[in-house]
């Protein structure tokens, strides 16, 4: 047995043995993950989203949990997040459920509905209620879990080149619209073209499309829409919420510890409460820019196209309900949520447009 100055050294040499460990060790507990979006680079809204997500966990993970960020295109196209998520081409991915209605019809309800809950309602829908639940339940086979991700907050009803007066108007018209908005436009005889947020404008510049549904003021003005189409219409009623989500390869998820779970679901989640107050900001700021800087003017739908619009959700949700069990539970779910949060909603609504009156000026 060693004893004296051989005992020393060879606890110096363990020592030393150890401290050179500790980086190998460190560098192996790292995790390093692609994140693809479905939007271009740091667009207003998602975009941003996106890039704030990936920093948030990155600095609070304290560098194990490493997030590099990828803008649509640069490693799969806009409308193949879902894909490259599940078949593992990546790890992570920031995108909006309405992109995948065509392969699960219940999909949209995880972004928006027409004529359906607000981003707070939405919110309290899936953490609240059973929505998250029903949620997992619908991508589980796809190999994904998914969480709300930033909320653009509801959608304007588009840009149209001439002025709409009832539903005939709609027939044949070839508009950009996404999710189960799109259902209903294609109910009231409109064609619905898929058109991806970076080739949006090229679109409606060229006059391949006649008119455009995208979000709001600032993404709509930071896009260019005001430049080639002069009506601008409300309410979104096809888009009255604007939640994204972020997808991650569900054998990831189920493997990683607990801390950085938790690092994960709270980024999410400070994102989605810093996205929605962003979007009243900068939507405010835009549409007043919008109207003072182009040739364009703010309508309202006629009430002819809202009560044939709303017919037509109506009959489309019951559609989606029949497709499948799950499809109906989250249908009903769904419904019961529009159901027990709208009372309080509308009479918030009532209160905020009253204490808008009372500090207008006196004419």
């Amino acid at each position: 047995m060693p004893t004296g100055p051989e005992l020393t050294r060879r606890a110096a040499l363990g020592a030393g043995a150890a401290v050179l460990a500790a980086p190998a060790v460190a560098r192996a507990q790292t995790l390093h993950w692609r994140m693809v979006t479905s939007w271009p680079k740091d667009r207003t809204g998602p975009g941003i989203s996106a890039r704030r997500i990936a920093e948030r966990i990155n600095a609070l993970s304290g560098g194990r949990l490493r997030i590099d960020l990828f803008a649509a295109g640069e490693i799969v196209p806009p409308f193949a997040v879902l894909d490259a998520v599940s078949n593992g081409t990546v790890e992570i991915g920031h995108t909006a459920s309405l992109y995948w209605q065509g392969r699960m019809p219940a999909a949209g309800f995880f972004t928006s509905v027409p004529f359906g809950l607000g981003p707070i309602e939405h919110q309290a829908w899936i953490e609240l209620r059973d929505g998250q639940a029903l949620w997992d339940e619908l991508y589980s086979p796809h190999g994904v879990r998914a969480f709300l991700a930033g909320n653009t907050g509801p959608s304007m009803g588009g840009w149209f080149r001439r002025r709409l007066s009832d539903v005939d108007d709609l027939k044949g018209m070839r508009l950009r619209v996404q999710g189960l908005g799109a259902e209903v436009y294609a109910r009231l005889g409109a064609v619905p073209m898929t058109v991806s947020a970076g080739d949006l404008l090229p679109a409606l510049e060229k006059g391949s499309i006649d008119a455009a549904e995208f979000l709001a003021p600032a993404t709509d003005l930071e896009t260019g829409l005001p430049k080639y189409a002069s009506f601008y219409y409300a309410p979104g009623f096809n888009k009255p919420n604007g939640a994204s989500e972020l997808l991650i390869s569900l054998g990831l998820w189920d493997r990683l510890p607990a801390d950085l779970r938790s690092i994960v679901t709270e980024a999410c989640r400070a994102e989605h409460t810093l996205g929605l107050a962003e979007a009243y900001q900068t939507n405010a700021a835009a549409l007043t820019e919008i109207l003072g800087k182009y040739p364009v003017t703010l309508e309202a739908f006629p009430r002819p196209i809202m009560e044939a619009a709303q017919a037509a959700s109506a009959g489309l949700l019951a559609d989606i309900g029949a497709t499948s069990p799950l499809a109906g539970r989250i249908v009903e779910s769904y419904k019961g949520a529009l159901q027990d949060l709208r009372g309080w909603s509308a009479l918030a609504a009532d209160m905020a447009r009253a204490n808008t009156r009372a500090h207008l000026p006196a004419r």
